[in-house]
């Protein structure tokens, strides 16, 4: 049996790549080594732009409950120092309070829909590359057999089978010393602040919600999701557990060192799935390369760096997207040549910017003087509008720029959120673009693009509308929703419309010759 694109992996970022793959027309097939969907639920919500990546692959409302589109939050932390967001014109920091278990489902129920198979208890043992393609070995429920695909995907964790079987390379540091322990708990309604929502510790003080707490002995965290609240702390030069399990007591006790008092809390209510972890030492860690030949890495088998300020997911999912269409278009026959070595060249660098910003953080947490006097001044920095602008653009990823070529301010960056008024009413960018195809708005009557896309009307949808807020004239966009080419010309001269064209070539392959296709729409 051959298939287009085996994927291993079965978390989030597999379970979003093969939704980009099946929207870009082509089959993956999904293995996951354990049989059942996972218990456990690994993150608490997604914060940075992947929040409105969702949104424009209409996933953000599945997973919010709700039809407005996503609002930047107010409020964040680097390196448990406050980020007053709401100072912001421009705030890029979004975020959902939504389990990773729960994102899992969404992504999960998504591709079935799109006609994802999804094989679990089915586990990659074995791979061989030629020219043509990959043959993996796979231990299945009713014994071994061999799978062929022209290409395959390791999204199957920071231990990644997929990696090691290629010999790619995983340098980076491991950190001891550190005991991190968390649980779902219930605290008495007393000692909730009716007016900020923080938590009073008896003999503390109030600590906000939602937000590291450093003090000279850890960091401690309160959390109060929809799904259940979380008291979390970390610890530096402590006994790390051990094969033990952990206990609430434990937690307890590592409270009283940490805030130097005693917070009552008892178990979770309701059915769960209930969360009760310790965490040990971290792994910071970058892999030598994110392809080798017809496989390639993705999320935490690229790159695995520490939580704090919840980067994983917004850097994992959004290393998807952008592979996803590329990929896509390698099989379909009309990348234009290095497209796909572009996956790697484009997303290493929001890779080594998370691992960098996180270890800065995990920096301003440590104990100590010297880092008590570190965050004085980072305190003092945090005041200027223009350092918020700065870290939370970082911590976001709306600071990454593609090189792309072309001078227009957003050209390689994500395209701005618009609505469009057309013909048949107002339409926002964020639903021209669930589809995942290559778009080109012309946003003024004048533009005059009667042809412009004569040899790629198989693959970009035109689209002519007025916008509602100051844009370009001109917007040729990708479907990982980043700017491929602008221009502010209410008139393109024949210079533009040859770097129109040439933009088209360099992100969607050679024009085909016809000026009529599948997926040509104007409105």
């Amino acid at each position: 049996m051959t298939v287009d694109v085996l994927i291993a992996g079965a978390g989030p970022n597999g379970l979003m790549l093969a939704c980009e793959l099946s929207l870009g027309g082509v089959r993956p097939i999904v293995l996951e080594r354990l049989p059942d969907d996972t218990k456990e639920n690994r993150a608490n919500g997604l914060v940075g732009q992947v929040v409105r990546v969702l949104d424009r692959r209409g996933l953000y409302e599945r997973l919010s409950g709700g039809a407005e589109p996503p609002r930047p939050s107010p409020a964040f932390v680097f390196g448990a120092l406050p980020l007053e967001l709401s100072r912001l014109d421009d705030n890029p920091m979004y975020g959902l309070a939504v389990p990773q278990r729960r994102v899992e489902q969404v992504l999960e129920e998504r591709a079935r829909e799109l006609g994802v198979e999804i094989l679990r208890g089915h586990e990659l043992t074995g791979l061989a590359q030629d020219e043509d393609g990959v043959t993996v070995e796979i231990a299945g429920p009713e014994g071994p057999y061999t799978l062929r695909t022209r290409f395959l995907v390791g999204a199957d964790g920071g231990h990644s089978r997929v990696r090691k079987l290629c010999g790619i390379g995983f340098p980076g540091v491991t950190r001891d010393g550190s005991v991190s322990i968390g649980a779902h708990v219930t605290v008495p309604v007393e000692l909730v602040d009716a007016a900020t929502g923080g938590l009073n510790v008896p003999g503390y003080g109030l600590i906000p919600p939602f937000m590291h707490h450093r003090t000279d002995h850890g960091l401690f965290v309160y959390a109060p999701f929809p799904t259940g609240t979380l008291v979390n702390t970390t610890e530096w030069n402590r006994d790390g557990g051990g094969d033990r399990p952990p206990t609430l007591d434990e937690l307890r006790e590592s409270v009283r060192r940490v805030l130097g008092a005693d917070l009552p809390f008892g178990p979770p209510e309701g059915d769960g799935p209930h969360l009760l972890r310790r965490l040990s030492g971290g792994n910071t860690r970058l892999a030598e390369r994110f392809r080798d030949r017809r496989v390639l890495l993705a999320g935490d088998a690229a790159h695995v760096h520490s939580a704090i300020g919840g980067p994983g997911l917004n850097l994992g999912l959004q290393d998807v997207v952008n592979l996803g269409w590329k990929l896509a278009a390698e099989i379909r026959g009309w990348a234009p040549p290095g497209l796909l070595d572009t996956y790697e060249t484009e997303r290493r660098p929001a890779a080594e910017r998370v691992v960098m910003h996180t270890q800065a953080q995990s920096a301003l947490i440590a104990p100590g003087p010297e880092v008590t006097a570190l965050r004085v001044l980072f305190t003092e920095l945090l005041r200027d509008e223009r350092t918020i602008k700065h870290i939370a653009d970082m911590m976001s990823g709306a600071d990454i720029r593609y090189d792309l070529g072309g001078d227009h301010p957003l050209a390689g960056r994500p395209a701005p959120d618009l609505t469009l008024e057309t013909e048949t009413g107002p339409v926002r960018l964020a639903e021209l673009t669930r589809a995942a195809r290559p778009l080109l708005l012309n946003l003024t009557p004048d533009a005059a693009l009667d042809g412009a896309l004569d040899g790629w009307r198989d693959r970009v949808d035109l689209v002519t509308g007025k916008a509602d807020r100051d844009a370009p004239a001109v917007l040729l966009v990708r479907p990982d929703c980043y700017v491929a080419w602008a221009s502010d010309s209410p008139r393109l001269g024949e210079k533009e419309r040859d770097a129109l064209r040439a933009a088209l070539t360099a992100a969607f392959g050679a024009p085909s010759g016809t000026s009529s296709g599948a997926g040509g729409r104007e409105g």
